[in-house]
């Protein structure tokens, strides 16, 4: 059976360490859906690792890792990031990314992002009246080639001659353009990353379908948040993929009769990258605070992230449209020694109160205020917590009719409550 481990927020959520905590108890991690304008950060023994790419299950030697068909790839990024879990040959004076052969395998149906979709990721940024907040990393741009048809697959790698036909065919369509790209320098180039990675390229799909029939663990980790979906997110300042629970099933080929648990991520405040409706955002001398303490820097750009609230009706959307059986409530230690704690349990909007999220989401929230709490950090038993942090969380598993399973009260991997 699969598990799945999704974002119920904007993304940023935590759910690098969730995996990362759990995966030593499964066979496979599977990675969905986005691409490297995502990332999951890991802290273990106080050293920091980056992940965009690469399924958080690396760290853990005994398990296989998966980049499913859902992902769109950035080949020099994705062997960069490969580079960092090798080991370097001091005869040859190289790092050796073979060494993850066995540990690594890529979906031959998955996309490639090229050069040409960076340069109109950027130029569309520049062109639209309100900007998206893209990473600027192409992904938009590879995401609308698939849907149209005309995206270059990993498995394309393999035939030169047909890679050269899909290139010549895409550049021509945007001649009108004057991009600055070489047809036979860009051939060859991906032709060098085809020879490195194709240990590693192969039917994921079926790799999945066997290990689900002979009773592997799988989990599924998503990139971003349920906020940012394609479908159900806040249209149009969304990413370009599926990042609810839909994305798991089509980014991997596996279907609703796979998956077990899903575990919903969010933090026990809320923050944003990028721009578009933020009900609960603090711009002012609180949300500095919260961007402060909880070090609110993208992982992947370094941008400072919006911070505010939590938006309890933002999470109990996603929650729903998840099924999710649990959540892990992240980054609780942020808000020690606040006097105050607040939660958005419904909107102003349109002269009315509601209670659930409109496609505009131009509202005002409604708070419900708690009483603050002194000392979450570090704690690892559930028991310990203040009788005040307790309330919080009560109030939130009962709001969004789901279990908080799993609470993060530091950075680190083992800061972690595992509540019964």
């Amino acid at each position: 059976m699969a598990d799945v481990v999704v974002g119920v927020q904007w993304g940023d959520e935590g759910k690098g360490k969730i995996v990362d905590k759990l995966a030593k108890d499964y066979d496979y991690i599977v990675r969905y859906q986005g691409g490297h304008n995502a990332g999951h950060t890991i802290v273990v023994n106080g050293i920091k690792y980056a992940l965009h790419l690469i399924p958080s299950g690396i760290l853990y030697s005994q398990c296989k890792n998966v980049i499913g068909n859902g992902v769109v790839i950035d080949l020099e990024s994705l062997i960069n990031e490969m580079e960092q879990f090798s080991d370097v040959d001091n005869k040859q004076v190289e790092v050796n990314i073979n060494k993850l052969i066995g540990r690594l395998f890529i979906s031959n149906k998955a996309h490639i992002i090229l050069p040409y979709h960076v340069m109109l990721d950027n130029l569309g940024e520049c062109k639209r009246e309100k900007a998206i907040g893209t990473t600027g990393k192409g992904i938009g741009p590879t995401y609308a080639d698939k849907v149209a048809r005309s995206g270059i697959l990993m498995g394309d790698l393999f035939n030169k001659e047909l890679l050269q036909t899909k290139l010549k065919a895409n550049l021509n369509n945007l001649s009108h353009l004057n991009l600055d790209i070489n047809v036979e320098s860009l051939l060859d180039n991906l032709l060098v990353y085809a020879d490195k990675l194709k240990p590693f390229i192969t039917d994921t799909t079926k790799l999945l379908w066997d290990s689900i029939n002979n009773g592997k663990k799988i989990m599924l980790e998503g990139a971003q948040g349920s906020m940012l979906d394609i479908d159900h997110g806040t249209y149009p300042f969304v990413t370009s993929s599926n990042t609810s629970i839909a994305g798991c099933l089509s980014g991997t080929g596996l279907n609703t009769r796979d998956i077990d648990r899903v575990i919903g991520i969010t933090k026990a405040y809320c923050t944003r990258v990028g721009n578009g409706s933020f009900p609960t955002e603090l711009i002012y001398d609180v949300g500095e605070l919260l961007c402060q303490k909880g070090f609110e820097f993208g992982t992947t750009t370094g941008r400072k992230r919006r911070c505010g609230w939590l938006d309890l009706v933002a999470v109990k959307y996603a929650v729903r449209l998840n099924g999710c059986t649990s959540l892990a409530l992240m980054k609780i230690d942020v808000l020690d020694n606040f006097d105050e704690v607040k939660v958005c349990v419904g909107y102003e909007y349109g002269g009315k109160e509601i209670d659930y999220m409109p496609h505009d989401l131009n509202v005002k929230p409604i708070y419900r205020s708690f009483k603050g709490w002194k000392n979450t950090y570090n704690l690892k038993n559930f028991n310990e917590l203040p009788m005040e942090a307790k309330e919080y969380i009560k109030f939130i598993e009962s709001f969004v009719n789901c279990k908080v399973e799993f609470i993060s009260t530091s950075p680190e991997r083992d800061d972690l409550i595992i509540k019964d």
